[in-house]
Order: structure tokens, then sequence, then C-alpha cells
């Protein structure tokens, strides 16, 4: 989905720009700025305790900062509660599992489509909202490589299949931003790899990714800008060639690692 302002110049699908958060002496954001565009896996990377998932609690009104502005498509919602911007196309996963485990991973996925948008623009003359929803279902099970496991309970799955069903989820509501948080953890070199080429498909339909990931190697294939946080503020970003020269970021978080 294209972004842009009155003048008809593009913008970011998301843009942050001065957020401050603090709890008491506590600061947890420092003056970040920070832009998510159509088209794009954009990564927000850095240590333990950096900051990462409190800036996705920000984004998603969980939290509301201290000072600073969020825009989603060119408007403010800031003050916006949680369910206002996910109806504005804002989808989420979360580094805890956030599954009803008791359901199916047919039935998780179900939910979020029947609840997020029940009438889509592209249902043809004479298809029900409930065909519709069926549909996207079966779209993300496909998509997620789950059609073999959609009949199980989500409590029986291994960690990294219920991330992929999380993923399924949240892509279910059909956002135009998505926020992945953590989203290979426990995942194997099959399961990495589809949801690499997963991420990569839904940029090139102009889907607008922040992908927060410890795996490096899948941030660096996948992500066309990157963001470092370090202790709630912005250390480095550009493309991920430049970030992981920088030695900065190499100290704070990269470690010693190749840069060829």
């Amino acid at each position: 989905m294209a972004t842009a302002d009155r003048g008809g110049r593009a913008t970011p699908a998301l843009e942050l720009s001065s957020i401050h958060l603090a709890y008491g002496g506590l600061v947890a954001l420092a003056s970040v700025d920070l832009e998510v565009w159509p088209g794009v896996v954009t990564g927000l990377i850095g240590p333990n305790g950096a900051g990462k998932t409190s800036l996705f609690d920000v984004v998603t009104g969980l939290t509301r900062p201290n000072s600073g502005r969020v825009v989603l498509h060119g408007d403010d919602i800031t003050r916006a509660r949680p369910a206002r911007r996910a109806k504005l196309g804002l989808g989420r996963t979360f580094q805890r599992l956030e599954l009803f485990s008791s359901l199916t991973v047919r039935e998780n996925i179900a939910v979020a489509a029947e609840a997020a948008h029940p009438a889509r623009p592209h249902m043809g003359r004479g298809q029900s909202v409930e065909s519709a929803a069926l549909a996207e279902v079966e779209e993300q099970l496909e998509h997620l490589g789950l059609i073999g496991v959609a009949s199980q309970r989500v409590d029986t799955l291994s960690t990294g299949t219920a991330r992929l069903v999380e993923v399924a989820r949240a892509l279910a509501a059909r956002p135009t931003v998505l926020l992945l948080d953590e989203p290979a953890s426990g995942l194997d070199h099959w399961e990495n790899d589809r949801l690499a080429g997963l991420l990569l498909g839904l940029a090139a339909e102009g889907l607008a990714v922040l992908l927060v990931e410890h795996d490096v190697e899948l941030v660096m294939r996948v992500c066309s800008k990157l963001f470092v946080l370090d202790r709630g503020s912005v250390l480095a970003s550009g493309s991920p060639d430049v970030v992981r020269r920088q030695n900065e970021v190499r100290e704070a978080y990269l470690g010693q690692m190749a840069v060829s």
C-alpha cells in the first residue's frame, strides 16, 4: 500500500518522531526517530534490554510515550487505542507467544480473519463474509506451510511451529504494517528459510514490515534497512552493509562478526 501526503509525495507507512519513554528515573526510549516504508522489511536490532519491545508497545498503543508522535499512513495515532490502530492496518506478533492454546491452528487463524476485517473490498458478488474468512485462513495456512498441522491444537506444537501460527494469524487480519517480534526464535532451518521467503514476498507485495530479530543472518538476508537500538537510543541506521561495518554497532551488538 503506497502512502502519500496531501502534496502527493511518498511518505513512510509508519513514522516515529522523538519518542521518549521513561519509567520513573529509568529511560526506556530516548528521542527515537524511525521510519518504516511500504514494500520494505526494516530491521530493528540491538542487545537485550535495548528497548525494542518497549518501542513495539508504543507503536501498538500498549504503552503511551511521555513525548513524541506515532504516525500511521499520515495519521497521528499517538493517543489511539490498540484496537483502533489494528483497524487502521497495524498488525503485530509478540516475543512471548500469544495464541489460544486450546484451539487448533486453523481456529486460531480464523479468529483473526473473522474479527479484523469482516467485509473486504475484494469480496465478489455473492461471496459471504464467512466464505471470505475461510479463504483467508486457507491462504495463510498455505503461505506458512501449516496445512499439515491445521487440525492440531496449538499446545501440541513445537515452539517454532507455534511462532509461524502467530505470524499467520497476524497476516490473516490483512495489515498494511506488520511488526514481528523475534519470529525466528525456535525455528528450524527449513522453517527459517520459509519465513525469509515469506517476508521477502510480503515486501514485494507492498507490505511494510518492522522486524525485531536476534538471528543476524536472517536480518541481513531480508532487511533493506536497519535501525540499531542501544540503551533506548538509535545508535545507527542505514543499509545492512553500512550498519554492520560501523565499529560502534559491532562493539554494542554484533561483536567481531565478519563484515566481508
